[in-house]
């Protein structure tokens, strides 16, 4: 079967996917793109089994028809870290704590940026949000650089495009080239939630609803932790 699916959770979904065939289910042809354009391809009806994307972005497509409203089922939760570059033997591990003591000191991180690096998507949208609240847009509107789709900011980084990049910690980790330095402060925090659904145009809806029972199952949960992502609600 068929899934579509953002960059950001690539890694992860095919590790479950992997799982899930060795425990006897259907194989998973997973193709992850950016966010937005796997949402615009779902839209116009591309024959797919299963959707991979942000909850926002899926209940969108279920409110329209695209995917069954009523299989929107949240499996990883994803927090943005903050990264530097390193040099290109380094490869980027959790740290397991923020990036900063206090936003002050993000605040100051950000002003002494030269270039700032973020992604597509809801995470980097909710950047740029945050950056207005802290009164940093006008100053820094010159210095952000938004990553193509598709293209990880942990990249920018390896090319010494940007000195300092914001993106979910599981596009960072395990990246030659990068430095985490761990998540944002908890009262500035960007998390967002990645939900699977089955496509209202799944050529085995059944198949395809059991493959995203089990990605959602507790014995998933120590796999998506192992690639820096966090179960909804804790479970």
């Amino acid at each position: 079967m068929k899934a579509i699916s953002s960059m950001a959770t690539r890694h992860v979904l095919a590790d479950l996917a992997a799982a899930a065939e060795a425990a006897g289910l259907p194989a998973v042809e997973l193709e992850s793109v950016g966010g937005v354009d796997a949402g615009r391809r779902v839209a116009a009806g591309e024959r797919v089994d299963l959707v991979f994307l942000a909850d926002d972005a899926l209940r969108a497509l279920a409110r329209d028809g695209h995917v069954r409203a009523d299989t929107v089922t949240p499996l990883l939760l994803s927090h943005v870290a903050v990264a530097v570059p390193a040099p290109e033997d380094a490869v980027a591990v959790a740290t397991g704590r923020p990036a900063f003591d206090d936003v002050a000191a993000l605040r100051d991180a950000l002003r002494g940026a030269r270039r700032i690096g973020y992604s597509t998507g809801p995470s980097g949208v909710a950047l740029v949000a945050l950056i207005a609240e802290l009164g940093l847009d006008d100053e820094l509107r010159d210095r952000l650089v938004q990553a193509p789709p598709g293209i990880p900011v942990a990249r920018l980084l390896r090319e010494r495009r940007v000195d300092l990049g914001f993106q979910q910690a599981s596009e960072l980790v395990g990246e030659r080239g990068v430095r985490l330095l761990g998540a944002l402060p908890a009262a500035v925090a960007i998390d967002t939630v990645f939900s699977g659904a089955v496509a209202t145009a799944a050529t085995a809806p059944e198949d395809a609803a059991a493959v995203l029972a089990a990605f959602g199952d507790d014995t998933a949960a120590a796999l998506i932790v192992s690639h820096a992502f966090d179960v909804p609600g804790g479970h």
